[in-house]
């Protein structure tokens, strides 16, 4: 029972915080490190059950986007075969998807010993949290952002695909990296937090099956039972669907600040519980 509620709760803190630009990952790490632990070491709920929760939540994108994914995918498919001219934006934006996933996915399989071990390090969550926040405000407040969803160029998703990369990191975080770089390159809020969790779709799903399949196959670690596990993807999925409608109604009247303090205090607090011994 213990397990299942810990499951629970981090499914809730993933829904809540996968779309906002603060990392669901290092979120998911620093809550775990408040569950009880064998004497001497610290738990860690692995990259493993991060991935697989993270289905719920791209799994609340493709629904809020549905119109958006079906036309996108649709155009796409259909000009294949010339049924749909090549130029026309929705084809471009399906190309940039495709395109734009491959460098997280090439980095990823390269890392992936990396971002299950080093990468998860408190004191990389800190520096990352505080260091990515000044990104973001940099970002916000230096961008134009007057461009469009629409007008996406194919440099601009490809260089938004390789800010995408750093989202390996826990405390980058995947929103707050590829809507920083659609910020500083002109896009408004609404058109680089949009791109951004499209983006996310086919890597999330990706690194969320792998997942799954290694669990059976490789027995990758995973402190939670299959039950838990699906229980708090659950809630990550109805959690982060209402969030994503807050997210998006609210960027579209106001600036990312109030997400870049909160990084940058709770970067400082980690720091200090670190540098006094409080967590490991």
């Amino acid at each position: 029972m213990e397990h299942f509620l810990q499951a629970l709760l981090l499914g809730l803190v993933q829904g809540l915080t996968e779309f906002l630009p603060i990392s669901s990952s290092g979120h998911i790490r620093l809550v775990a490190l408040f569950f009880p632990h064998a004497a001497g070491k610290e738990f860690d709920p692995g990259a493993a059950f991060t991935a697989i929760i993270q289905l719920g939540t791209e799994l609340a994108v493709l629904i809020y986007f549905w119109k958006d994914v079906t036309r996108i995918v649709g155009k796409w498919f259909r000009s294949l075969f010339g049924r749909v001219d090549r130029g026309d934006p929705d084809v471009r934006m399906g190309w940039l998807v495709i395109i734009g996933t491959f460098p997280i996915v090439v980095v990823g399989v390269l890392t992936q010993k990396f971002i299950a071990n080093e990468f998860r390090s408190l004191w990389l969550l800190a520096t990352v949290l505080i260091v990515f926040g000044l990104v973001l405000a940099a970002a916000d407040i230096l961008g134009k952002k007057t461009a469009r969803f629409e007008e996406m160029k194919w440099g601009h998703g490809i260089a938004i695909g390789i800010a995408q990369v750093l989202a390996l990191v826990p405390g980058v975080s995947r929103s707050g990296a590829t809507t920083s770089a659609g910020l500083a390159l002109g896009y408004s809020r609404p058109a680089a937090a949009r791109f951004s969790f499209l983006l996310a779709i086919p890597a999330v799903f990706g690194s969320g099956l792998f997942e799954v399949y290694q669990s059976f196959h490789d027995h990758a670690p995973n402190p939670y039972s299959w039950g838990d596990t699906l229980a708090a993807t659950v809630v990550s999925f109805v959690v982060g669907f209402v969030v994503i409608a807050f997210f998006m109604n609210y960027i579209s009247k106001r600036s990312f600040l109030p997400f870049v303090v909160y990084r940058i205090v709770l970067g400082v607090v980690l720091f200090a519980l670190l540098g006094i011994g409080v967590i490991g």
